[in-house]
């Protein structure tokens, strides 16, 4: 088999609980190789015309990378992909953290999922071997608890999950598939196509590695990622991680606020990375947080994900839910309107706990308090509650509201775009989204490209799909390794910019 792989893709038919093995030839691994490209491969294949995302014929296809699992940082990723129950086209989530390597180790590099179980089970995948057990007893549970359970039942701290809480259990259009109860395959609805399979988890473990065709080169890759952390920026990174960017975001006009109606938003530094690090992450009391407050992926040296606790207060949060990523913080924070902390970290905690993205989720909010703000909403749509612009309150209660379809929560849970069918009232001109998702964090009218992509994209608005506009300017070298060779001016939309977004 090729160098990196298993060679083996698992298919499950959760009607019939058969469970077959696949061995493509070397040839499939050459033109598919992994992760979304593959994915999309069995779903295009497998999935019939015209089906109903929600439906037990639509394929979920979880797929690994080609250098998953290998002993090198940025490699532990995860792509799902399936018909979006959100957006009604294909769908594609990415995910990282542990679980990602551990499914390669267990012995397979995907998995194929069709049907729907008459009952609750998880897929249990371990040692090159795999089976359904029943998930009664899990069902309902929030991901924490039933990552517990699990561990507990198998006899094994070292098994890796991947599973939806009960916002997809609910069918809530945006659910997310967790991992480690804090990393999430967050966009467009893969949590609500594996609730409605009846699939509670995928539990992996195993200690297959991938060869490595020259270990003695990948040694010197592993050595360079390690003694250049600060000479790439990946040092401060580490440090703050991703909500590092809301500032510069806010100073560039780039900082989606109220809904998108401004790029800047006045209480950016109460939101922002250096705020989160010195005061909101796990060990600030002491000075620890680069030992309590950041956390890492399998093999990566970097440690930009964080951990917040809160102990005391209304927003009580535990560690193992995680700390917000910049994306989170903009949701939740700027969209809203709001500069309270430690409500971000809740909201933040609960979309993993019950299972969601917090993209999707904050903005939806937003939508809707752009909606109570020109009066299209009122006391008597929201059963009492005053969506109002810098309401944590508000925001925290719709959160889990919507994970729960509780109340108004139960049409937000539809998602902006559905959920201004439903309401109707003009709700339908405050909309952001494309194709039905709601758009990330980043402001087209400062990266022009960016809006070719959020409206060209098949599975909607999406800030991973290319490369940021800055990055043509800010990194020459890296640009001119793969043929980018004339930076444009700043705002510039025009051909070469439209190759830019292409290539990358």
């Amino acid at each position: 088999m090729s160098y990196g792989y298993t060679g083996k893709i698992l298919h499950v038919n959760l009607t019939t609980s058969e469970i077959t093995v696949e061995e493509p030839e070397e040839q499939f691994y050459r033109t598919y190789m992994g992760g979304s490209a593959m994915g999309m491969h069995y779903v295009l294949k497998e999935t019939p015309a015209g089906v109903e995302p929600l439906s037990p014929d639509n394929v979920l296809a979880l797929c690994t990378g080609v250098v998953t699992g290998t002993p090198i940082s940025g490699q532990s990723r995860l792509s799902s992909v399936a018909k979006s129950p959100l957006t009604g086209c294909i769908g594609d989530a990415q995910g990282g953290g542990y679980f990602p390597a551990e499914m390669k180790f267990s012995g397979f590099d995907a998995v194929i999922i069709k049907g729907k179980s008459p009952k609750p089970v998880y897929l249990w995948m371990h040692h090159g071997e795999a089976e359904l057990r029943d998930a009664g007893h899990l069902w309902g549970m929030t991901t924490g608890d039933a990552e517990d359970k699990l561990k507990e039942e198998l006899e094994d701290k070292r098994i890796e999950v991947l599973q939806i809480g009960p916002a997809g259990e609910n069918l809530v259009r945006f659910a997310a598939l967790i991992s480690m109860s804090n990393r999430a395959n967050g966009r467009t609805g893969m949590g609500a196509v594996m609730g409605s399979k009846n699939l509670k988890a995928v539990v992996v473990r195993g200690k297959q590695k991938p060869t490595i065709a020259n270990p003695e080169k990948f040694k010197e890759l592993q050595k360079l990622g390690k003694t250049n952390l600060e000479p790439t920026g990946m040092d401060d990174f580490g440090k703050y991680g991703t909500p590092d960017v809301t500032s510069p975001q806010n100073k560039s006009g780039g900082l989606p606020t109220y809904n998108f109606n401004s790029g800047t938003f006045e209480k950016h530094e109460e939101i922002n990375g250096k705020t989160l690090y010195d005061s909101h992450l796990r060990g600030h009391e002491r000075d620890e947080q680069n030992r309590f407050g950041r956390d890492t992926c399998f093999s990566c040296s970097i440690k930009c994900k964080r951990v917040s606790q809160i102990d005391e207060g209304p927003y009580k949060t535990e560690a193992k839910y995680g700390g917000p990523e910049y994306e989170t913080l903009a949701t939740f924070g700027s969209y809203c309107g709001i500069s309270n902390m430690d409500a971000i970290i809740h909201a933040n905690a609960l979309c993993n706990m019950y299972g969601m993205d917090t993209i999707s989720c904050g903005a939806t909010i937003s939508w809707a308090m752009e909606c109570w703000a020109e009066g299209k909403l009122t006391s008597e749509d929201t059963g009492g509650i005053e969506l109002k612009y810098g309401s944590a309150e508000a925001m925290v209660k719709m959160t889990e509201m919507i994970a729960k379809r509780e109340g108004f929560g139960k049409i937000l849970a539809e998602g902006s775009q559905k959920a201004s069918e439903i309401i109707g009232r003009g709700t339908e001109d405050y909309l952001i989204t494309s194709k039905g998702q709601e758009a990330p964090a980043h402001m087209p009218q400062v990266k022009r490209s960016l809006s070719v992509i959020y409206a060209a994209n098949p599975f909607g608005a999406d800030h991973e799909s290319s490369e940021h506009d800055p990055a043509y300017k800010a990194y020459p070298e890296r640009m001119e390794q793969i043929g980018l060779t004339n930076p444009q001016e700043k705002l510039a939309l025009n051909e070469e910019m439209m190759r830019f977004a292409m290539v990358t």
